[in-house]
């Protein structure tokens, strides 16, 4: 699609806290259009969405629809990613995909070679990348300001309980959530990709302290690996903790000085001792999704958004590209598998 002026049409599916947050955003772009809307439930149930916007009741339904669209934005149950993903892309539209693209290794790849082989585009929504502390510890290891890495310590701490399991939720079930490290804590894991690469020789220890009559899997964890391109790594986490979250952090110790990063959602810069620097102030962070009882990652889809216009109009790279979403997905496959 060249610049022209025309508006990139987009296609919302899944209608739940997120689906309204894209939604949203594409409704505020105005280089965007919102034309469809898909939901399982009817409008009613839905609570406060776009009105004004056709409502769909599956994939299927507006697929089969006379209307015009460029982009559908894939935000279903997890375990739906791949295959609502592989029926837009047969119906040549480009692809948003809420993390994560799926819930395995192999369905990844399918979407991957899809796309591919239409000739469209495949975006993996990974919106803490665009969080000021993101930006800026990016270019700080890219720069090569802190040397050699030797130690990298991902904490993720949060509250998930009855009030965010509720029986009638996709949330705790194998099949459609997949997993505390897929649902919660993926942004994190591709935080730590994006900065460091690919991880091996993992170990892992994971337990289920208090969510056995919630979930089909665990809540808690420690794992430990090695870098491939140098440095020892670990990922402690939990959605055990009671009442609200506790932290989001990363610890780096390098050849040249130590940053930590840390608030609830890796939001602040709470450490920064690096030999011949000196901090510069940074952009406020965007607070995390905010859904009542509990809490999510930053309020940065609009960022996304731009970014798929950007590209569809020739002006940008992808920020999040297809591999990237499928090396999140194969690492957290692999320290499941390890344990």
């Amino acid at each position: 699609m060249k610049d022209t002026g025309k508006k990139v049409k987009f296609a919302v599916v899944g209608c739940g806290h997120i689906g309204k947050r894209h939604a949203e955003m594409i409704v505020r772009n105005p280089e965007a259009e919102l034309v469809a809307l898909v939901d399982v439930k009817p409008a009613a149930a839905l609570g406060a969405i776009e009105t004004g916007i056709p409502l769909f009741n599956s994939v299927d339904e507006l697929l089969a629809a006379d209307l015009e669209f460029d982009v559908v934005n894939i935000c279903t149950p997890n375990g739906f990613h791949a295959e609502h993903s592989l029926k837009a892309l047969d119906q040549r539209k480009h692809i948003v995909v809420e993390k994560p693209m799926a819930l395995n290794k192999s369905d990844a790849e399918k979407v991957i070679f899809k796309a591919l082989h239409v000739h469209k585009y495949l975006f993996a929504v990974m919106q803490n990348r665009y969080s000021p502390p993101s930006v800026w510890i990016k270019e700080m290891i890219e720069s090569g300001k802190l040397g050699k890495i030797f130690m990298v310590q991902l904490n993720c701490y949060w509250n998930r309980d009855n009030r965010y399991y509720k029986p009638d939720s996709w949330h705790g079930k194998k099949d459609l959530d997949g997993g505390t490290l897929f649902t919660q804590f993926s942004h994190f894991i591709d935080i730590m990709y994006w900065l460091f690469g690919d991880i091996d020789n993992i170990t892992s220890r994971i337990n289920d302290f208090n969510h056995k009559e919630l979930t089909d899997f665990e809540d808690s964890g420690f794992i430990n690996f090695d870098f491939v391109n140098g440095g020892a790594g670990a990922i402690n986490f939990s959605t055990s903790v009671w009442d609200r979250n506790l932290e989001s952090s990363m610890t780096i110790i390098a050849e040249h000085g130590a940053i930590k990063i840390g608030g609830q959602y890796m939001d602040k810069v709470e450490t920064c001792h690096v030999k011949d620097y000196d901090m510069p102030d940074l952009a406020p962070t965007n607070p995390g999704n905010d859904y009542g009882a509990y809490k999510g990652s930053a309020q940065n889809h609009n960022y996304v958004i731009e970014n798929v216009i950007d590209v569809l109009k020739g002006r940008a790279a992808i920020t999040t590209n297809a591999l990237e979403g499928l090396k999140v997905v194969d690492i957290i496959e692999r320290i499941y598998s390890s344990k």
